[in-house]
């Protein structure tokens, strides 16, 4: 399939650590090649360091310029995701997503390998300045976002989302992890809201 003839792209976003081969994107992969094959599913292995990420999404913006894009993004990616809401007034999906990730990965500062790259990088003080410049402060169309909650994620505190996502549509389960348990439940729900 050429570029010309993609009219709609779903973009998504892995978290901290992770790849396109996370069973969330595989589930929206698989649900959209046998529901909805006009939906051109893109999801890039990102980069180590955030300004990076953030040119790899942005390549993807310029790629499928005349297409009418939406994203989901998990965890870190859903922190992405937010910047992407703000900067392009697109809809989005966030899972589980990082509010304040410099704070969280201040703890881990050091030498790292990512796992899926198997690339060592350094969380230092320049990392988290390129996760401080990629924050959102205000949400400003918070009828394009769309945040998915379950209150036993491990991982991050889903208070810090619901202050955060006050405006937006939430959904907060009880139970669950910070891999979102029961993800394909809503698949066919995000798609009718993001399209």
């Amino acid at each position: 399939m050429t570029t010309a003839n993609i009219t709609k792209v779903l973009l998504s976003l892995h978290g901290f650590h992770s790849s396109p081969a996370s069973l969330k994107a595989q589930q929206m992969r698989d649900y959209l090649l046998l529901e909805h094959p006009e939906i051109h599913f893109v999801c890039p292995q990102l980069p180590v360091y955030p300004e990076d990420m953030w040119s790899v999404i942005e390549s993807v913006f310029k790629q499928y310029d005349k297409c009418k894009i939406a994203v989901m993004g998990s965890s870190l990616g859903g922190f992405l995701a937010t910047k992407v809401a703000q900067q392009y007034a697109v809809k989005v999906v966030l899972i589980n997503p990082a509010v304040t990730p410099n704070i969280l990965l201040d703890f881990y500062q050091g030498e790292q390998i990512h796992p899926y790259l198997q690339q060592p990088y350094i969380i230092n003080s320049d990392y988290i300045e390129q996760l401080k410049a990629l924050h959102v402060e205000k949400i400003n169309y918070p009828e394009n976002i769309w945040v998915l909650l379950q209150q036993q994620d491990e991982v991050l505190d889903y208070r810090d989302a619901l202050k955060k996502y006050k405006q937006c549509k939430i959904t907060c389960e009880n139970g669950g992890d910070h891999s979102f348990i029961g993800f394909e439940r809503y698949v066919a729900e995000i798609i009718h809201f993001l399209y």
